[in-house]
This record gives structure tokens, sequence and C-alpha cells, in this order.
């Protein structure tokens, strides 16, 4: 998959996701499971009017054959960036490359690593873009 990238719009659409988590973790908290964090921020980027996927089926191409619902992507925000969410004490390499592993098989060019076991928010965020 190949998709165009409009970078003014993304960029702002980055902002909103980023406020938009800043808002859920101010209420809640870090200690949460990774899905109450997920169904709130999901919930607070509709409230602004923004369009969620959620647990989108990434399939993977391996040796000429298609493999369904090999991944899920935690949420795709207006069809143009995909947000990887976790709840772990510590943001590791691999949370890294499985950000860039999804952006690669999905053909999205805009991802965001987020970590709400942060104790500040702003700490566990990762933007990454795949081939710009």
């Amino acid at each position: 998959m190949s998709r165009e990238l409009d970078v003014a719009r993304v960029n702002s659409i980055t902002a909103q996701i980023v406020d938009a988590a800043m808002k859920v973790h101010s209420a809640l908290g870090p200690g949460l499971l990774e899905s109450a964090y997920q169904a709130c921020l999901a919930h607070e980027l509709r409230k602004r009017g923004l369009s969620v996927e959620e647990e989108v089926p990434l399939p993977l191409l391996y040796d000429g054959i298609r493999v369904d619902v090999a991944y899920r992507i935690d949420m795709v925000v207006q069809g143009c960036v995909l947000l990887e969410l976790k709840a772990v004490a510590k943001q590791l390499p691999v949370h890294e490359a499985q950000l860039l592993s999804n952006l690669r098989l999905s053909g999205y060019k805009v991802g965001l690593l987020m970590n709400f076991h942060s104790m500040f928010l702003k700490d566990g965020i990762k933007r990454m873009v795949n081939k710009l």
C-alpha cells in the first residue's frame, strides 16, 4: 500500500492526538491497562471529530501467500496516522521496531508510539516515519 502524505495535515492531526492523549493521561494517570487508555483515547479523539479505527487487521505477505490478521494496528486516526499504544514500565527498542514494522507493512508514513505508563506522558511519546 502506498499512502500519500500531506505534511501539514499530518502535523495537525498528530498535534491533536498528542493533546487528546495528554488529557486522557492527566485524568487517569499511569498504571492502567493498555486497553483502558485505548478506549478513552479513541473516545477523546472522536469527541474532537476525528475518525478512529481500532484493532485494524494488518495482513502479512510471506513467500507468495497472504496471512490475514497476522497483526493488528492499535489505532489509525484520520486514515493517516498509526498509533501503537503501550502501558509498560519501560519503553524498549523492540517497541520502536514494532511501530516501524507496522508502518512498513501497512504503507502508512507516520506513526506515534505512546507509553501511558510514563509518569509524564510527553516522555513516553515517540513520533516515527516510514521512508520519507
